[in-house]
């Protein structure tokens, strides 16, 4: 009967076991680009070191999983607790405490894009700061000196903005800071402007932006340190970012949203020929105004002299005056009607004084004999020798009674 050679089984350490089990799992093609889908769960996040640790779970089982600094910086979006995500990573163990774990080298949300998912949480982020608050946000002046304009040298945008304020408001200076709009270098260039623009102050008004595109072109509009920028801004800023359709963090902390470019340019200057028809009319109203005022006034003056005239002396005396003038009128009347009646009566009188007159007599040959100044009316009044003074028609003469 055969009896098989006892074999003595081979004794390893658990860091050989970790160790041969890690060098299959990084062996297998399988797992060395493995995408899993998940619900983020136990999330730690080492802020100081950049590395993320967290679980993805299904509604059956969990796994771990690790996302180095060098890739995390790298995500357009930051892991929150109970996200569901799309993972790429490899499988592999890590050998001190035996479990494998999946380690993580490019993330997304699942059902969103990175970027729409990260334009909505720095959005939240910033709205509960209270950065978009009406209250902070600053008056375009009515009038500006000069405009300053941050955007691409080459592109479209600048153009017309240049074309719109030289035709609306061409007094009015424009200062252009040329920088990039879309790339990586694109925020700090954008920061560095909006800082230039408030170091110098060389500008009333800020216009930032350029034309449209998607949503990555626009990408560099939303970064948080360009929103806190504009929100310490001294000079009031509108933002001009893409189409109408385009909304951008820019827009939100921004003094006021613009829906284009040319759009921005309208709002940032008055239009020189509406000014011009408003102060005409306001001209012709003011006009029209005072001269009604000098109508209402000059009527008023007119009634005050009436009433003033009434009551004054001078209205007495006048009053007085006329009574006067009629009644010198009325004592002429009287004066020249007693005149005339006096007239007739005294040349009535005159005639009957005619017929009675001496002289009159004596003109028919009558004399008239006087004694000593006394009409002698009888003989018996005089005596022989008396001096008779005789009056006769054409003059006197003394006679001796004899």
């Amino acid at each position: 009967m055969y009896t098989p050679e006892f074999t003595k089984p081979r004794i390893i350490s658990v860091s050989q076991l970790n160790y041969y089990v890690k060098s299959l799992l990084d062996n297998d093609m399988n797992l060395v680009n493995v995408f899993v889908t998940g619900e983020i769960s136990n999330l730690t996040d080492h802020y100081r070191s950049g590395h993320i640790y967290f679980s993805l779970k299904d509604n059956s089982a969990v796994v771990r999983a690790v996302m180095f600094a060098g890739n995390a910086r790298s995500l357009r979006f930051k892991p929150e607790e109970g996200m569901k995500v799309i993972a790429r990573g490899r499988v592999s163990l890590y050998e001190q405490t035996g479990g494998y774990q999946i380690y993580i080298e490019d993330m997304q949300p699942d059902g969103i894009g990175a970027l729409t998912l990260a334009y909505e949480q720095l959005k939240k982020k910033l709205e509960a700061q209270g950065i978009f608050s009406q209250e902070h946000k600053k008056p375009i002046p009515q009038f500006p000196k000069t405009v300053g304009v941050i955007t691409s040298p080459t592109g479209a945008a600048v153009q017309d903005i240049r074309n719109i304020i030289t035709r609306r408001f061409p007094c009015c200076d424009i200062v252009l800071a040329p920088v990039l709009v879309q790339g990586a270098g694109a925020p700090a260039q954008l920061i560095d402007a909006v800082n230039t623009f408030n170091e110098y102050d060389c500008a009333d008004v800020i216009i930032i932006g350029r034309g449209g595109g998607s949503i990555e072109d626009l990408w560099a509009f939303n970064d948080e340190n360009l929103a806190y920028a504009i929100y310490a801004s001294n000079i009031p800023v509108i933002s001009a970012v893409g189409h109408e359709t385009d909304f951008t963090i820019c827009d939100f902390v921004s003094d006021l949203r613009a829906p284009t470019p040319s759009a921005a340019a309208e709002l940032a200057v008055p239009d020189r020929q509406e000014l011009l028809d408003y102060y005409r009319s306001q001209q012709q109203y003011l006009g029209s105004l005072m001269d009604g005022r000098f109508s209402a006034v000059n009527a008023r003056l007119s009634e005050y002299k009436t009433r003033l005239f009434r009551v004054s002396p001078e209205a007495r005396v006048t009053e007085l005056g006329r009574q006067l003038s009629d009644f010198e009128r009325r004592a002429s009347d009287a004066a020249l009607t007693l005149h005339r009646t006096s007239s007739e009566s005294l040349g009535k009188l005159a005639s009957k004084l005619e017929a009675l007159n001496p002289i009159s007599v004596l003109s028919r040959g009558y004399a008239v004999a006087e004694k000593n100044g006394k009409i002698v009316n009888s003989i018996k009044e005089i005596n022989a020798d008396d001096v008779l003074d005789v009056t006769l028609k054409d003059g006197k003469i003394k006679a001796k009674v004899i």
